[in-house]
């Protein structure tokens, strides 16, 4: 299975979008994409296919904003902030 990252999308930026979902699915998030893969596989194709998408933009405090994913399909599940 080749997973190719949506186009204008940095690699940086699609790795730490996908650690995210990947971190909502171990938390017990639907996963929007149908097969039988890890996590990380899951949340990386989610990404590719546009179902979840950055909800805000990263500023000078990361730790600030861990709820960027919001899913497109179904219900809203966002990353505790620490």
């Amino acid at each position: 299975m080749t997973i190719q990252r949506p186009a204008g999308m940095g690699a940086f930026h699609f790795s730490v979008l996908s650690t995210l979902r990947a971190a909502q699915l171990l938390r017990g998030c639907t996963p929007r994409v149908v097969g039988l893969h890890k996590y990380t596989v899951i949340a990386q194709c989610e990404v590719a296919e546009g179902k979840v998408k950055q909800l805000l933009s990263v500023t000078a405090d990361p730790l600030a904003h861990l709820a960027l994913v919001e899913p497109l399909l179904e219900e809203l599940a966002v990353v505790d902030a620490v």
